[in-house]
């Protein structure tokens, strides 16, 4: 396999890496927690988030500690909530079981939460020197036109060739430099090396580059189409009680959006009506019977495999409805709209909040 492409790209690295916070540092606990954070999320978002996840957990020990109502919290807005779960069981593994020091090889490192082959290889190689390799979708994209691959990346017999490529390639890195050269690969493919019309007059490998030389780079990679995104409606109901107070409940650590809160409901079964919905969800959730009042809005919101219509009702519990209690969730909470900030929601639910409060304000 030609790795001549190597020294150049190395170059180029050091020539011209974004200065980013968590590649001023060689503490592995930062580069494990930007490695969390950039799954699935794009770099510019990441950095507030990153930087205000440190000022309040500056430790492995400080994130072990925290409750996850306050990790969520600090979470709030980044997505994939689970990666946040999952970081802190594992903080809490570093903390028990390697006396608060993260494990120093990939193997070690796959053994806490959350951490599969490619986090802990970008961790290994970055903060500890290990020469593994990592793939991810920006490598993907770059071996795949290095080296025109035609092969369908979904397929597994595909990400296992990728993989030996990693591998073989990695061998070939100047000693010390594999974490370098690891971020350089995924730093190419962020910035040069795009999915649609790469910038190949300005690639520092263009010349060992076999997809642009056989002029097919943007045919590269090739995936399967996915299937069409289903669609769901979904409501959640604003229940009021007389102190102008609203009904919050937290999900179920297993469910969907673990461990947030949100405006108690659920999907809308086949012949449902919106209302009927409503009053069936919350019923089951909570044991409570309620009057579905007016429509309050409706937000639209894209999750990774499916697309919701949020519909939110005004709601009131009927003079007959036993008190809430938790049939299906882990609490319920009744608090004043300006306290709805200090709980962790989705996006979808935040859309709500952030209009009632609003509204608040307007009329004040």
């Amino acid at each position: 396999m030609n790795d001549d492409f190597i020294t150049p790209l190395l170059a180029w690295f050091s020539q011209e890496a974004a200065d980013l916070p968590w590649r001023n540092t060689r503490d592995p606990y930062r580069i494990w927690l930007s490695e969390i954070m950039l799954q699935q999320t794009q770099v510019s978002t990441v950095i507030p988030y990153y930087e205000r996840f440190l000022e309040t957990y500056p430790t492995v020990h400080d994130l072990a500690a925290a409750s996850q109502d306050e990790l969520l919290k600090q979470w709030e807005g980044l997505g994939y909530y689970s990666r946040a779960r999952n970081l802190h069981t594992a903080a809490k593994q570093i903390v028990s079981e390697y006396n608060g020091q993260l494990p120093t090889n990939a193997d070690e490192l796959q053994h806490l939460k959350g951490i599969g082959r490619y986090t802990a290889g970008a961790i290994a190689s970055i903060a500890f020197g290990e020469a593994v390799p990592v793939l991810d979708g920006n490598v993907i994209r770059v071996f795949t036109r290095l080296f025109d691959i035609a092969d369908d990346v979904r397929q597994q017999t595909t990400q296992k060739r990728l993989w030996q490529i990693a591998e073989e390639l990695i061998k070939a890195v100047p000693e010390g430099r594999a974490g370098d050269y690891n971020q350089a690969l995924m730093e190419l493919g962020r910035t040069i090396c795009k999915p649609q019309n790469p910038l190949c007059e300005r690639c520092p490998i263009a010349e060992h580059c076999l997809a642009l030389k056989n002029n097919v780079q943007n045919e590269r990679p090739i995936k399967t189409k996915k299937p069409p995104t289903p669609h769901y409606d979904v409501t959640c109901g604003l229940i009021w009680n007389e102190d102008g107070q609203l009904l919050i409940t937290k999900r179920r650590d297993d469910a969907l959006l673990g461990g947030l809160w949100e405006f108690p409901g659920g999907k809308i079964e086949e012949g449902e009506t919106l209302e009927a919905c409503l009053a069936r969800e919350l019923r089951e959730e909570l044991g409570i019977k309620v009057e579905v009042g007016t429509l309050y809005m409706r937000v639209k919101h894209a999750y990774t495999h499916f697309k919701i219509t949020l519909h939110a009702f005004n709601c009131h519990l009927m003079a007959n409805s036993p008190p809430p209690s938790c049939h299906d969730c882990q609490a319920f909470q009744w608090v004043s709209v300006s306290e709805l900030s200090d709980y962790a929601f989705s996006r979808a639910d935040r859309y709500i909040i952030e209009d009632l409060q609003n509204r608040q304000y307007r009329l004040l």
